[in-house]
């Protein structure tokens, strides 16, 4: 507004002048309102014990005031931040907050000016100057001891056991779905009852279910002398063994004869007649579309049963040889049954096993299903159990998949003048599929560590291991504390002297340090390898190191 009235620019710039005097008294006013005062309950402690910092805000009692929260006292570490006592008179307030800090190193420290927040005005806090002391040792009583070899531990089970505990209780489930479904002997349906009853008791059911149906009442009778007629063939070919279902009412009788002829089967020539006739009726009834009354319907009916019967009781009683191929027969047609239920519970699990694995390789790719059944060493790193442990001096917080071994590291005479100590920590080897060394060295001479010399120093280490076209790239580095560092990594070409055959692998090199020492970690893997990429982010993500001796 004010650049289109220009004649209203003095009237502007006293009006923002106006406004910045304001805001600045409202902070002024603020500031003048609100104390922010800190204290320590010591200045020197002994490695491990605690400092009680005391951080106390008198302010108006409308006003918000957010305590640090976080790990912000470093080089010192919060061990605890206790709830924040308040006392309230009349309109102002007064908020306490105390905070338990230790420190295990040895050393002078600077405990940082805290940043309190009112509203949102901060305030600074003072810095306190701390003394940590080592806990004296009396060599003259305290007799001094070797240090203790490493002890082999035993490896962790307990996430095989639970895998293990997983797969059974799948296969358990897939069993016990197989067997409900496939292999247990299923309650018989009611035409499978009727099924197994011997041929005579079946024609005797099948007869009476005939009786009671409404074929006749409804005016059906083809389908009446149609199931009637099939009832007594079907008897007749399984009990007197006569070839009955394909054969024509003349052919069936005169088999009949025959066989009466022969002696094998005692009926009457009055008996047979009669059932000529029922034979003949439904052929008219089917083909002819006759109709005869529902009296002969029943009548031959009853001739049907008469003869069921009179066959029944005319057959000579099975001889045991009989009896026993009737009994091997049923016994083998049990045993097909049962390998039938085999054969289809197989094949459903055979399908289950090639849909849920055509499903993973589609879902997660060839490689880790591989990678998952058969294993692989990165991956089962990946996966096992980690250990967060520190190492060396000054200490290099880190954690890996495996504990790394000390080793013993022999400096030449020219190192000896320069160096003091240096502690090595390792697994694996440049020849494997991954590798981690973490060295934590100490000088001398209290001068800045040269890591260029070091990665220059690390580089023809490399090289004479077998390592080729190495190229390097730089970037800073940050541990979780915030500590800062120098990260080189790259890629080379690697010739295993032992079967001079040649890979392609990535390292990753860390360098921190401080006055008189120097921290590194070196970390190497085959390149594209997936599993060991994802554990060198999880290394990098846990890495955390002290700046002071």
């Amino acid at each position: 507004m004010c650049r289109l009235f220009q004649h209203m620019g003095s009237n502007c710039a006293k009006r923002n002048l106006l406004l910045l005097v304001l805001f600045s008294f409202g902070t002024l006013q603020l500031i003048a309102q609100s104390k922010v005062t800190s204290s320590i309950d010591t200045a020197a402690i002994k490695i491990g014990e605690q400092i009680q910092y005391t951080i106390t805000v008198e302010t108006d009692s409308t006003d918000i005031v957010y305590f640090p929260e976080d790990q912000t006292f470093s080089p010192l570490e919060m061990v605890e931040a206790l709830t924040i006592d308040t006392t309230k008179n009349n309109d102002r307030i007064k908020l306490q907050r105390i905070y338990a800090l230790t420190q295990f190193d040895s050393g002078q420290y600077t405990i940082p000016p805290q940043r309190i927040g009112i509203n949102d005005t901060p305030f600074l806090t003072d810095s306190f100057k701390i003394r940590v002391a080592d806990v004296p040792v009396d060599t003259t009583k305290q007799k001094m001891f070797d240090i203790k070899p490493l002890i082999k531990v035993d490896r962790s089970y307990a996430k095989l056991w639970k895998t293990l505990l997983w797969i059974a209780l799948i296969l358990l489930v897939i069993g016990a779905l197989v067997y409900w479904f496939f292999l247990r002997k299923k309650p018989l349906t009611e035409e499978e009852k009727v099924a197994l009853l011997p041929p005579f008791d079946r024609a005797m059911l099948q007869l009476k279910e005939l009786e009671n149906s409404k074929y006749l009442i409804h005016d059906q009778h083809k389908k009446y002398y149609s199931e009637l007629t099939n009832i007594v063939r079907s008897y007749l070919e399984e009990d007197a063994h006569i070839t009955a279902l394909e054969s024509t009412t003349d052919q069936l009788i005169d088999k009949l004869m025959l066989v009466k002829e022969a002696g094998e089967l005692d009926l009457q020539e009055e008996t047979i007649g009669q059932f000529k006739k029922v034979l003949q009726t439904a052929d008219l009834v089917k083909f002819a579309k006759s109709k005869p009354s529902n009296m002969v319907a029943e009548q031959d009916w009853k001739i049907v049963k008469q003869l069921v019967t009179k066959t029944k009781d005319a057959l000579p009683d099975p001889t045991e040889e009989e009896l026993m191929l009737n009994e091997e027969y049923l016994e083998e047609l049990a045993k097909k049954k049962q390998r039938k239920r085999i054969w289809i519970a197989a094949a459903t699990l055979a399908g289950l096993i090639i849909l849920g694995g055509g499903f993973s390789l589609a879902y997660f790719g060839y490689k880790k299903v591989k990678d998952t059944v058969f294993g692989y060493p990165t991956k089962e790193l990946l996966e096992n159990e980690w250990v967060s442990s520190t190492y060396g001096f000054p200490p290099i917080e880190i954690q890996t998949p495996e504990v790394l071994v000390r080793q013993e590291i022999e400096l030449p005479p020219e190192a000896k003048d320069v160096i003091s100590e240096i502690q090595t920590f390792n697994y694996g080897s440049y020849l494997g599929l991954f590798s981690i060394t973490v060295n934590s060295t100490t000088y001398k001479e209290a001068n800045e560590p040269d890591f260029e010399g070091a990665i220059g120093g690390l580089m023809t280490s490399f090289e004479a291991n077998g390592m080729k076209n190495i190229i390097p790239k730089q970037d800073d580095f940050f541990t979780k504390s915030g500590i800062q560092g120098l990260k080189t990594y790259g890629s080379a070409q690697f010739v295993n002297p032992t079967n001079k055959k040649s890979k392609r692998v990535s390292y990753t090199i860390l360098n921190f340090g401080g006055k008189g020492f120097m921290q590194q970690i070196i970390m190497t893997w085959e390149d594209g390898d997936e599993y060991a990429e994802q554990i060198v982010e999880r290394v990098l993500a846990s890495v955390d190191v002290k700046t002071q001796v």
